[in-house]
């Protein structure tokens, strides 16, 4: 609001920066209501913690500041509104005033190698660590002389005096970069470089915070359906003893004359069963013989009914679980932002993920695509092309199914990795194809559809493959789900050709 008030219509008169110091002045000059001249200046430090914007009256006065600093907490000097502006102070070394190399050796105190970057940036001003270690590597120097020094020496001034020949080298890192000279190079190229590296560098955050959202939302998914599967197996343990408790039933109801005894804990009696062997049949002493005997029927008739419900349930789980350890192969597969959206998108349309939305700062903007039964639909499945032929490789569930049970033909072959979570792959034939693949090709196919999936790093991948006549998709199963007959199998080391 400051700054509205005051430069909002100034015109921008002059940016400069003093020695190497990180800090920017920008000069303003404009009219006042009266059409009298007048004149702010802006002051950006860039300096860590410690950094400000600072708007400075034509005297050098502050108007005010975006960090107010006074001189106590600071120990050097007041940032406040009313105050003269001074510049900050520092004990290092102005490289500007350094005149001569015999200047610059006698402020180089060191022996080794590995503390020179660190003393350089320490004793010089404006000079990194990271600039330092850079130039080192460039010019090859392994240990601290006299002539070593005098090649850091004019590479730095070099590099000074060429400001405007500077061009960026992106670390390996890409976590920070730094500046080196090029004589081929227009100045500009140091402002795209910058620019390029920050933009890539802002898109990947927004990526990688996109992704961890929607895996965290999945994972969470998946860890509640492994709970309910261990629950459902927890029951199906109970259910394993219920032929004991129909025994127990009708051993006590067959003896029901016999027992005399009605507030025993216990009773053994013989089992019809098994040659007569003595069976030890716990009771309930609160209840007579032949109620105890109902409650067995009871809690036999009970498990009975649920073993029936429970399997069934445990096997609709681990279709599920199956398909969100899909989606979670898919997940940690993708590269772009619209990759992850196609993900998001069919995971609401299922009822496991439904009124699930990741909470993320941004809205992705995405252009969305809709896999319908037209087959004249975009979609961008990964291509390469072999031999003349084009392999078609999905990139998420809703893109295999559309892939294989849409878009390919009947005559053409896919591919999936056996029993492992991975990617459709459709070897596509034309009638400029033989009918008769060779055999090289296959394996080719074999080797791209272990490469998109989860089993990538193995060494050896069993891939089934059949025609795609011979792919079927049940009714009701869960996007990118199908069954297949009359297959192969291949066994192949995962690896791609050329896209």
């Amino acid at each position: 609001m400051v700054l509205r008030k005051y430069i909002l219509g100034l015109r921008i008169k002059s940016i400069y920066t003093v020695d190497l110091e990180r800090i920017v002045f920008i000069e303003l000059e404009g009219f006042n209501d009266v059409d009298d001249i007048i004149n702010y200046k802006l002051v950006i430090e860039l300096m860590g913690k410690h950094s400000n914007i600072i708007l400075l009256d034509d005297s050098n006065v502050i108007i005010d500041s975006l960090r107010h600093i006074k001189e106590d907490n600071e120990c050097y000097r007041n940032l406040l509104p009313h105050y003269k502006y001074s510049f900050p102070s520092t004990n290092k070394i102005n490289f500007y005033d350094i005149n001569s190399f015999e200047e610059f050796k006698k402020y180089i105190n060191v022996e080794t190698i590995d503390l020179l970057a660190s003393y350089c940036s320490k004793k010089f001003n404006g000079i990194s660590k990271r600039f330092i270690d850079s130039a080192i590597s460039n010019l090859g120097i392994i240990d601290v002389s006299e002539q070593s020094l005098k090649s850091l020496y004019k590479y730095i001034l070099n590099t000074i005096n060429n400001l405007d020949l500077l061009t960026l080298k992106v670390l390996d890192d890409k976590k920070d970069y730094v500046v080196e000279l090029c004589q081929d190079k227009k100045s500009l190229d140091l402002n795209f470089a910058i620019d390029d590296f920050y933009t890539a560098k802002e898109n990947d955050n927004n990526f990688k915070v996109y992704r961890d959202s929607v895996l965290k939302l999945i994972l969470a998914t998946l860890k509640r359906y492994n709970k309910r599967l261990f629950n459902i197996d927890a029951k199906l343990n109970q259910c394993n003893n219920m032929d004991t408790y129909q025994l127990y039933g009708e051993l006590i109801t067959a003896n029901l004359y016999r027992i005399t005894n009605q507030n025993s804990t216990y009773i053994e009696l013989e089992n019809y069963y098994d040659n007569n062997n003595i069976v030890k049949i716990p009771l309930d002493n609160r209840y007579p013989p032949n109620e105890n005997a109902k409650r067995y029927f009871k809690k036999y008739n009970k498990l009975k009914n649920a073993l029936e419900i429970v399997s069934k349930q445990k096997e609709e789980t681990l279709h599920d679980i199956n398909y969100i350890e899909s989606v979670v192969y898919e997940i940690e597969s993708c590269s772009t932002l619209e990759e992850i959206d196609a993900i998001f998108e069919e995971i609401l349309e299922h009822d496991i993920f439904k009124d699930k939305r990741p909470k993320s700062t941004k809205k992705m903007k995405v252009k969305k695509s809709q896999l319908t039964r037209n087959k004249t639909v975009s979609f961008n499945p990964i291509k390469y092309t072999v031999d003349n032929y084009t392999i078609f490789v999905g990139r998420n569930n809703k893109e295999n199914d559309y892939l294989t049970l849409k878009f390919a033909k009947k005559s053409d072959y896919w591919f999936h990795t056996k029993d492992i979570h991975g990617s459709h792959v459709i070897l596509k034939l034309n009638q400029d194809n033989n009918l008769e693949v060779p055999t090289d090709l296959l394996i080719k196919c074999a080797e791209i559809a272990a490469f998109h999936s989860k089993a990538k790093n193995s060494s050896n991948v069993p891939v089934d493959y059949c025609l795609v006549k011979y792919v079927k998709k049940p009714s009701g199963a869960k996007p990118g789900m199908v069954i297949y007959t009359n297959n192969k199998t291949l066994n192949v080391q995962p690896q791609i050709s050329e896209k």
